[in-house]
């Protein structure tokens, strides 16, 4: 998946990688699309409750060898 702005929150804890999140997403216009790499695993309920508060679309949400990748869209 394309995305525009990477962020590296692995070996944050809860709520830290949401945190991050948000701050960059800030920093974007929207439309554009981040990626994140968190090592958290309640980071996968964070980031589905985050999308839900926030309006910002999760548009998916991926496992790979203990690491969680999210692509959240700004809206």
């Amino acid at each position: 998946m394309n995305f525009d702005k990477e962020l590296d929150a692995r070996g944050l804890n809860c709520p830290l990688p949401i945190l991050r999140t948000k701050k960059s997403l800030n920093d974007m216009i929207s439309g554009q699309v981040l990626r994140v790499v968190a090592t958290d695993p309640g980071a996968v309920r964070d980031f589905q409750a985050f999308a839900k508060q926030t309006g910002n679309e999760l548009l998916a949400a991926e496992t790979a060898t203990n690491e969680f990748i999210f692509f959240m869209k700004k809206k």
